[in-house]
């Protein structure tokens, strides 16, 4: 047995082998698959940007605008309204357990449908859905960005629902456009306004920001000249938040943070923020199902935690995204390799991962709470099908670990 295949099973992991000797998973490989995600995610980026352009004579605030005098939430959307059950329609707190779920995750990872700018689709109703069920999987969740509202309908539908849960607020900064995370950092602030930070765990300032400028910008090393180029324009993002914040003279300090994929963490940027959060992905890395979960918790561990653990201000280091999708649109994707897309296998890695995390003491935001429809139109292949539950809310083939 080699010392980290020993490691892993010392926390909990077991059947892994250490797989970096494997060619198969080599981190060349996951990083040519990373910056394709990268990719996918500048195109929504710019051509929501394009998009914006074209609706300027619309104004700004598109979205849904939540009162604070709780009215009756008594009618619910087409896609929600039978999958969970009130006792009184018109009081969303009364909401009946589902005995599949169990409070066994440390966190998931959540966007509310419809919350893509500028369209701004998305609803309270379909929101307080969410939460009934979430609330029933975890105490925290984790938000990309603010656009549409989402800030506000997520804290409303907390209030509502009556449940015990926080939420790491999210802002999607784009490197070329101050407009987008100034939009974002305002909504956040009048969120926070209204409903206080009783329910707000952070703020998460950038989701793979770095790796996108790097991609954009021909380069590979989070640290090099180019790098520290990205981590400057993301710092003053991160600075102006923190500043923001601290001007709201709020009632306690919320840590401001970042996400990024798991090999792109600029120092300067660690060096400026309370946490960070890192993407994780053994499908990405070409790694068996078998494998995954100790090669999610050997990479945290070894490129995230311990490098954090040296810098002076040591940030708090999660796992920001991590979990195995069930399905492909087309055939040329169902496999990365050693292993397919599936439920069962999702069920392996649910199985291997989620308790032994927890007993480590692993921060972790499981991806994602459900299916999103969007995604598999636009791009294909698996990036639509990573939830627990379908995109209509019911749940995947699947059994909740119980922790």
């Amino acid at each position: 047995m080699s010392l980290n295949n020993a490691y892993n099973q010392s926390q909990g992991y077991s059947n892994v082998e250490y797989p970096y000797s494997n060619a198969a998973y080599s981190s060349s490989q996951w990083l040519e698959k990373e910056q394709a995600r990268s990719r996918r995610s500048k195109w929504i980026v710019f051509g929501s940007v394009l998009a914006i352009l074209g609706l300027i004579a619309v104004g700004v605030g598109v979205g849904v605008t939540v009162a604070k005098d709780h009215k009756s939430t008594s009618t619910r959307s087409a896609s929600s309204s039978a999958v969970v059950n009130q006792t009184d329609p018109n009081d969303p707190s009364t909401f009946q357990l589902d005995s599949r779920l169990k409070k066994s995750f440390y966190g998931i990872a959540y966007t509310p449908a419809g919350s893509q700018y500028p369209q701004c689709g998305n609803s309270l109703e379909d929101v307080i859905t969410d939460i009934q069920l979430l609330s029933q999987l975890t105490d925290q969740i984790r938000l990309y960005g603010a656009d549409c509202n989402q800030t506000a309908l997520v804290l409303e539908a907390i209030e509502r629902t009556k449940v015990n849960m926080t939420v790491w607020l999210g802002n999607y900064p784009v490197p070329t456009d101050p407009a987008p995370y100034e939009r974002q950092r305002d909504a956040i602030i009048d969120a926070l306004k209204t409903y206080g930070t009783d329910h707000v765990s952070g703020i998460t300032v950038g989701n793979e920001f770095m790796l996108n400028y790097l991609n954009a910008n021909g380069a590979t090393d989070p640290n090099s000249a180019v790098g520290n180029q990205g981590a400057q324009l993301l710092i003053a993002n991160i600075t102006d938040t923190r500043n923001a914040i601290q001007a709201l003279n709020l009632p306690k300090t919320i840590p401001i943070g970042t996400a990024d994929a798991g090999s792109f963490f600029n120092t300067e940027v660690l060096e400026a923020v309370d946490y960070g959060m890192s993407n994780i992905h053994a499908w990405f890395a070409n790694v068996s199902i078998d494998q995954a979960a100790g090669w999610v918790n050997e990479f945290f561990q070894e490129n995230n935690v311990q490098v954090a653990a040296t810098l002076s201000n040591q940030p708090k280091m999660y796992i920001a995204e991590t979990g195995w999708p069930t399905a492909s649109k087309d055939a040329g994707n169902e496999s990365n390799g050693p292993s397919i897309a599936s439920e069962p296998n999702l069920q392996i890695f649910l199985d291997t991962f989620v308790c032994q995390a927890n007993n480590n003491g692993t921060g972790y935001f499981f991806f994602e709470y459900f299916d999103e429809t969007w995604k598999d139109i636009q791009f294909g292949g698996v990036e639509g099908h990573w939830g627990l539950f379908y995109s209509n809310r019911t749940l995947k083939d699947i059994t909740i670990p119980s922790c």
